[in-house]
């Protein structure tokens, strides 16, 4: 960190309201320092978002101070912030698929006194130096829907280096990329670090934090917590100052014992709308009492796999049995009725209506259960009392049930969404990304409903990015690969070596094989 005893950045009693209800920061206060990557950390709904958009002009506070270099500005827009050198990365990229990288970063620059600002050829010169220089490897050439979300990413960090920012925010911005493009990012952020950029990454990691941060900011409910130097803390202090109480992630299962078989799949095939196959005869079986998870990068059928099975999406091929009974080609309502449930990747816009209510969308698909006169008339008494059982039971953080479920955060939306279908009392659960962008308090809830499930018997086919996830859940785990299975296998009898090899398209029938006979021994035995 530079040795000036000006931060580059200074947030003073910042406070925020977006309605009576919502304080969504309270007299927050924080510094950044000339070259230092600085974690702001916080639960979803802690205001962190809210505060880098409001030093990056999006949002007007409504008190506060922000000061540059020592000096107070306005901030009224994102505009002006480019201009004092602040540039931000939001979590879905400004990009225009269809243009190139240096078209992209040439909308929007004025090209005022530079009469190069607006010459694709010296930009692109300008974006080669300035990707070798940081170690981006982005061709200004490419266009934007050609290219990885990992080098997307780098193109948005190119737009403000072209920019000539000097702090550059970044909100959540692991969350769409796969281990190794984390830590290309890091490496790059690292690198701008050294060269005195300033970097702000908003998250809820721990473990990312204490790899990249120089030092941490921790926000709770709105208000700033504590600042720390990364190297004098670690990851349970971090979970306690974000949450307020210790956190433990350990599954604590009990004993294995599956019981019948409720969930078969035989042989699924599923093509997509060009009638290319996503699904390639995928078998597998969920029993009563046990987590079956879905390993595998995104992308592999993962999503095609659970609509496929909740009927959201035609079957090709195969069959699907519930309970002993075949629902192949039944709807979702039948499927629901017959009490199988699911909880979908994305809870924003397939998982819940943003416009409704809380007490709205915990009864949705069950509405007539909910009401009068043979259900045509809902007893509104009766679904508030359900809003306020599930808000209870599962820590939903809101003002009141009749709060709309889209401004909720993606934490607490999701314990809408799995306690409504848990509190359906389901036979199956299809559960896809439980965990997806969520705090560790959030996880920790997640993870504790589904082992208290499966403690009820309950059998869940569980999909997940996360490989932690899925090793601390599961009884088995079936790897997808290419829409196809490379194999199932007891979590006691696996390792993330293994699990690795199939994820990258080794079938595992392959690879016990390669066990049997390592390379140079026994080439001429029988096969």
């Amino acid at each position: 960190m530079s040795s000036s005893d000006i931060p580059i950045v200074q947030l003073l009693g910042i406070t925020k309201r977006f309605s009576p209800e919502v304080l969504a920061n309270d007299h927050v206060s924080l510094d950044i320092q000339e070259g230092e990557i600085h974690a702001l950390l916080g639960e979803n709904g802690a205001g962190k978002s809210t505060l880098m958009q409001i030093l990056y002009g999006i949002f007007h506070r409504d008190s506060g101070d922000i000061l540059i270099d020592g000096k107070p500005v306005a901030m009224a827009s994102p505009a002006e912030a480019i201009g004092h050198g602040i540039g931000m990365i939001h979590q879905e990229f400004m990009l225009v698929q269809p243009f190139s990288v240096t078209e992209n970063v040439l909308m929007g620059v004025s090209s005022a006194g530079n009469e190069s600002a607006y010459d694709p050829k010296a930009v692109s010169a300008r974006l080669k130096a300035l990707a070798a220089e940081f170690g981006l490897d982005v061709d200004p050439e490419s266009r934007i829907e050609h290219l990885p979300v990992g080098v997307q990413q780098r193109v948005e960090i190119l737009k403000l280096l072209y920019r000539e920012a000097r702090v550059l925010i970044l909100d959540e911005p692991t969350a769409v990329l796969t281990p190794q493009e984390v830590d290309r990012l890091f490496s790059v952020l690292r690198a701008l670090r050294e060269s005195g950029k300033s970097i702000v990454i908003v998250t809820h990691k721990l473990r990312e934090i204490l790899d990249v941060s120089d030092r941490v900011t921790v926000l709770r409910d709105g208000r700033t917590v504590a600042t720390v130097s990364t190297a004098l803390t670690n990851g349970p202090e971090l979970a306690r100052l974000m949450v307020g109480r210790d956190i433990v992630l350990r599954s604590d299962k009990s004993a294995e014992n599956p019981g019948r078989r409720l969930l078969q799949v035989d042989d699924l095939e599923v093509e997509d709308h060009a009638g290319n196959g996503r699904l390639k005869g995928v078998s597998l079986e969920v029993n009563e009492g046990e987590i079956l998870g879905v390993a595998g990068v995104d992308g592999n059928g993962q999503s095609e796999l659970m609509e496929a099975l909740f009927g959201m999406r035609p079957v090709a091929g195969g069959r699907v049995l519930l309970d002993g009974t075949e629902i192949t080609h039944w709807t979702p309502v039948q499927r629901r009725a017959a009490r199988l449930a699911y909880i979908p990747a994305d809870r924003r816009l397939v998982g819940s209506l943003s416009e409704l209510s809380i007490a709205d969308n915990g009864i949705l698909g069950a509405q007539r259960s909910f009401g009068r006169f043979g259900g045509w008339w809902l007893n509104r008494r009766t679904v508030a009392e359900h809003a306020r059982d599930l808000i209870t039971r599962f820590g939903v953080r809101t003002p009141h049930p009749g709060y709309a479920a889209g401004k909720l955060s993606g934490g607490n939306l999701q314990k809408v969404v799995l306690g409504r279908e848990v509190m359906r009392n389901p036979t199956v659960l299809l559960v896809e990304q439980p965990t997806r962008g969520l705090d560790i308090g959030a996880v920790e809830t997640v993870w504790q409903e589904l082992l208290a499930q499966r403690a009820a018997r309950k059998a869940i086919l569980l999909v997940s990015a996360e490989l932690e996830e899925i090793l601390n859940l599961a009884d088995r785990i079936a790897v997808l690969y290419d829409g196809r299975i490379m194999g199932v296998v007891k979590l006691a009898e696996t390792d993330v070596e293994t699990l690795g090899l199939m994820m990258a398209g080794t079938p595992l029938i392959e690879l016990r094989r390669r066990l049997r006979h390592p390379a140079g021994e026994g080439a001429h035995g029988p096969h």
